[in-house]
């Protein structure tokens, strides 16, 4: 196994940022940690970079314990935070050649390594990082994170606050570095990237929800989902959170998504309970599950 995590705890005070959190990633997997703010993701990547300590459990990631073997971790993984934290006064090819520098190699040593993303941002090498737009400090930060040839790449939320285009090329750069062999692990809010991945871990509130890829969690998924539309949503809403037998009720893009705990549910009932209700250009119908839907469903399930 590339990371191995067993009953990993963590609390800051009374605060509870992870709760025996056990995984396995393997060697040249893309996997991802799917998780809102707030859920433990980057207590995890610290705990896992050697930057934190974990109050209980163990962990080696590329073999080596986190913590007696923190040095070699520190030598053997790529390591891109959520923020952007590279120098913004050194330029774009300065601040590569200082991060070769520190792990005693050079660009040209492992040039073919990031040769598909440096180039996308080589003619402004001599821009000063900071007066970059956010794609092409993504692409730098990413770029420093290889350039020693990890055997692990850790990215941490790597496109929040990023136009979707940039984000669309960045995934792409990720599946052509897993083939490779390096094995990448990824944290994100978007739910949307999750089905982007080999594997992935649902994290809420420091808890693992579920595992496994994510065609495997929405095909086990076996609630019926129904996509509800009317000219009113916030109205809409509430009615529907009224309707007997409601079981949940959240916003889905131009939809509402709702399900319904009762065995024999009547799409028919819902539709004249609605109408009753004055609902115009009312649209109901089934629709299938997201990794999404299976994350809210399994979060609500874990708080009652």
């Amino acid at each position: 196994m590339s990371i191995s995590i067993k009953n990993i705890s963590k609390s800051y005070k009374k605060l509870k940022a992870l709760d025996d959190v056990s995984l396995e990633i393997k060697q040249g997997e893309l996997f991802g940690l799917i998780g809102p703010d707030g859920a433990g993701k980057t207590t995890l990547f610290r705990i896992l970079t050697t930057l934190l300590f974990a109050d209980e459990g163990k962990a080696t990631v590329a073999g080596y314990d986190v913590v007696k073997d923190y040095k070699s971790i520190r030598n053997s993984v790529g390591y891109m935070p959520g923020k952007f934290s590279l120098y913004q006064d050194l330029t774009v090819e300065e601040n590569l050649n200082f991060f070769a520098t520190i792990f005693g190699t050079t660009i040209e040593e492992n040039y073919d390594l990031i040769k598909d993303i440096y180039i996308q941002i080589e003619p402004f090498k001599d821009r000063r990082a900071g007066k970059l737009s956010g794609g092409m400090k993504q692409k730098l930060a990413l770029s420093c994170a290889l350039i020693h040839k990890p055997k692990v790449l850790f990215l941490d939320e790597p496109t929040t606050g990023v136009d979707p285009v940039s984000r669309k090329e960045f995934w792409e750069m990720l599946k052509r570095l897993r083939e490779k062999g390096i094995s990448i692990l990824v944290s994100t809010p978007y739910m949307d990237e999750a089905e982007l991945c080999d594997r992935i871990a649902l994290i809420q509130g420091g808890k693992i929800l579920k595992v496994d890829t994510p065609e495997n969690i929405i095909e086990n998924h076996h609630k019926q989902i129904y996509n509800v539309r009317s000219r009113e949503t916030y109205r809409l809403i509430q009615d529907l959170k009224d309707y007997p037998g409601s079981e949940s009720v959240f916003a889905f893009g131009e939809y509402i998504h709702f399900t319904s705990s009762e065995e024999t549910f009547e799409e028919q009932k819902l539709e004249e309970y609605l109408l009753e209700k004055k609902h115009e250009e009312l649209e109901i119908h089934p629709t299938k599950a997201s990794v999404e839907d299976v994350f809210m469903d399994l979060a609500s399930t874990s708080e009652t």
